[in-house]
């Protein structure tokens, strides 16, 4: 199947995570589960990451250079993302970036219920999350906006939400804030921004739960986690990278997604909401 995604420059924040490294793979080589994976028709992926690379080596050993460049940033600092653009701008040969994955976040890693968060914890987790993002889209802007027509055509973006933002996460008040803020008033602004710089440019998010990703692992192995994830959860199993990925990289196409523009798609099996009370917990 041909998504419309040949040659085009991909930026992948995030790139050396979970979810971040299983859509740069398929962007390379446009394979999403059916049909043969090939190479000589995926995009050129500018894969970032802020502290560990080695999980990008494969990916650059097996692409080569010519299709995939590793690039590194703390996007919650304003002169890293500039650095960065700087960098794609001046000094890369893959041209101006047409499709950005908004990806990277910050969980942190202790439950603090807001009585308890401190002011630095709240600023740290929203800068993390969507300030970075923030100064991500508007220097992608920037650079769209000095492009060619016939780069403007493939322009899009996807952001990856959370089910925190739709249904909030009790002891993460941050990281639900900085999701939902991402989702919904920065999604939805986006989708009417984009078009004034490239007509049909589009703006997406994606929002998982759950995610069997190599750092959730350990939360895994504790059934009251497994068993409070899937309560509500129709399909009744967790998600795979794979799973994330498949969503982003169809929302990214211009030829499947092409009038798709200001939708959170949620991928969470069917979720209904968060398990709150124990039936051991309940007087009836």
């Amino acid at each position: 199947m041909d998504l419309g995604l040949k040659g085009v420059h991909v930026l992948v924040t995030g790139a050396s995570g979970g979810i971040g490294l299983e859509t740069a793979r398929l962007f390379l080589g446009e394979h999403i589960g059916f049909g043969s994976p090939s190479s000589a028709h995926g995009a050129k992926v500018t894969a970032h990451y802020n502290t560990q690379s080695a999980s990008l080596q494969p990916l650059l050993s097996e692409y080569g250079r010519e299709r995939v460049q590793a690039v590194q940033a703390d996007l919650g600092l304003e002169s890293d993302v500039l650095r960065m653009f700087s960098f794609l701008s001046d000094k890369s040969s893959f041209g101006p970036v047409q499709v950005a994955i908004v990806n990277h976040g910050y969980w942190p890693p202790v439950d603090a219920p807001i009585s308890k968060m401190s002011l630095e914890q709240w600023n740290s987790t929203l800068q993390s999350n969507l300030t970075s993002s923030f100064l991500v889209l508007r220097e992608y802007l920037k650079e769209l906006e000095k492009a060619s027509e016939e780069v403007k055509l493939k322009a899009a973006v996807v952001l990856i939400g959370s089910t925190a933002g739709k249904y909030g996460e009790a002891g993460h008040a941050d990281y639900a804030a900085s999701k939902s803020a991402m989702m919904y008033g920065l999604t939805l602004s986006l989708k009417n921004e984009i078009v004034r710089i490239a007509p049909k440019g589009r703006v997406n998010c994606v929002a998982p739960g759950w995610v069997l990703t190599p750092m959730a692992e350990a939360a895994f192995k504790d059934p009251h986690i497994v068993y409070r994830s899937l309560a509500t959860t129709p399909l009744k199993k967790v998600a795979v990278p794979r799973d994330i990925a498949n969503q982003v990289i169809l929302l990214a196409s211009p030829n499947v997604s092409g009038h798709v523009t200001g939708q959170v798609v949620m991928v969470e099996g069917g979720m209904e909401g968060r398990l709150l009370n124990r039936p051991e917990d309940l007087k009836l």
